[in-house]
């Protein structure tokens, strides 16, 4: 086992991991149950490993590039149509003040631009943006090259500040 290998304890895996998982696939598949499922299966995989990983770093990119393939062999199987249940629509919120009622209607039209985003533009701004990733690590997560995670990022950004256009002035170029 590398010196640095990450601690294997399975409470710790789905503790660092469950919710970064979940959060991936629905990125990919805009329906929580089919989000939830992909996320078990992929903290199942996770924890019955047995070849340990070099670092934490390496431990987490694989677990999202599972995720991510998880994701995709869903939707390939599908024929990709992806179906929102009822249940995943929101439910209006309890009464809150008009500056946090504001702030809750601006996030929710960011993230229906976001998921509408076509695949490779929206897994390209959620692992950058969302996680942090440099475009380098997107591309290697991705299977793409780093010109291409850019070119997604940049036809991202400019399909975004056409669809938010008027509602963020300071949106970035």
């Amino acid at each position: 086992m590398p010196r640095n290998a990450p601690d294997r304890d399975p409470e710790r895996l789905v503790r660092d991991y469950a919710d970064l998982v979940l959060r991936v696939c629905y990125t990919y598949l805009r329906s929580t149950a089919d989000a939830e499922d992909v996320c078990q299966d992929t903290l199942v995989k996770l924890i019955c490993r047995e070849e340990p990983f070099r670092d934490l770093g390496h431990e987490r990119a694989w677990v999202i590039r599972v995720a991510i393939n998880a994701c995709r062999n869903l939707l390939r199987d599908r024929g990709a149509h992806t179906v929102v249940p009822l249940a995943d629509v929101a439910e209006p919120a309890a009464a809150q003040s008009p500056g946090e009622d504001a702030l809750r209607r601006r996030d929710e039209r960011v993230l229906g631009a976001v998921m509408a985003l076509p695949l490779p533009q929206r897994e390209a701004v959620y692992l950058h943006y969302y996680e942090g990733y440099p475009t380098r690590e997107v591309a290697r997560i991705v299977g793409a090259t780093d010109a291409a995670v850019r070119q997604r990022l940049s036809r991202a950004r400019a399909s975004l500040r056409d669809d938010l256009k008027g509602d963020y002035d300071d949106f970035p170029a």
